[in-house]
């Protein structure tokens, strides 16, 4: 057994390559950002149409895919930087399409895929953009963790843009207030595993930013730091909420001229 664990960490350090962590808007970043985003709407939009079955596979696949690489983050983290990383506890806000993909793609059809559907589509796709917008949390000392986080944030995108373009989701109000829905109790649940692991963590660990601990995140920060944890997480859940959905209004009106065009 130690033998197995010896070979099994040697082989995860190997995979520790260095690399010069590449500047936030660099050459590397846009072209990745750019290129990627345009990858990502030509094969949503091709995708559009898939049938069940196929749907099915899609959602799968890619929920399996990041499921895997997950494992393979937690064992990384935990062996090159040593310890155990509360901070990638695999329920961060970005984490969330790993569980929903594969879960969707085993349910029928009904209310609850379809808070899963609009979640991904407004918040999910809403955290894979601005996570490009600001990098930091994606450009690392290391290729396969850039390569980790790149891979990981784009698929959140084309997962939100297949899902916004697909008959899927739908240009109705109370669409948005599934997917409003189903946010409020994530984070919920990330606030319980906050509080649950506050002092094995020493309070290292912060789910959806929503504390106890202090929001890391440029303006509520300064506001945890001013007015109390609890006052920055309330605007943060607000400021998410706005964003995603101000995501949807696009989706919901073009859906919506679609939709009534076909009526007349």
């Amino acid at each position: 057994m130690n033998a197995f664990v010896t070979w099994f960490e040697n082989l995860i350090r190997s995979t520790a390559w260095t690399m010069e962590i590449p500047k936030s808007y660099g050459a590397f970043h846009l072209t990745f950002t750019l290129v990627g985003f345009a990858v990502c709407a030509v094969l949503a939009w091709k995708l559009r149409n898939l049938g069940d079955a196929g749907h099915r596979r899609l959602l799968r696949g890619i929920g399996i895919y990041l499921l895997a690489a997950e494992v393979y983050k937690q064992f990384f983290c935990y062996i090159v930087y040593g310890g155990y990383q509360w901070g990638e506890f695999p329920f961060q806000f970005c984490s969330i399409p790993m569980y929903l993909c594969f879960i969707a793609s085993f349910l029928k059809p009904g209310k609850v895929t379809e808070g899963m559907y609009h979640y991904m589509l407004t918040f999910n796709l809403l955290g894979g953009f601005v996570a490009f917008l600001e990098p930091s949390g994606l450009l690392h000392e290391y290729v396969t963790m850039t390569a980790h986080s790149l891979i990981w944030h784009m698929l959140l995108v084309f997962v939100g843009l297949y899902l916004g373009f697909s008959k899927r989701t739908s240009w109705e109000w109370r669409r948005y207030r599934t997917a409003e829905f189903t946010y409020l109790i994530l984070a919920a649940v990330a606030f319980c595993i906050n509080l649950a692991f506050w002092n094995i963590s020493n309070g290292d660990i912060n789910m959806f930013f929503i504390g106890p601990r202090n929001c890391p995140l440029i303006v509520f920060n300064s506001i945890a730091e001013s007015c109390g944890w609890y006052v920055a997480s309330l605007l943060l859940i607000f400021s998410i909420s706005l964003g995603a959905f101000l995501v949807f209004l696009p989706f919901h009106f073009v859906k919506k001229h679609v939709a009534e065009k076909q009526q007349a």
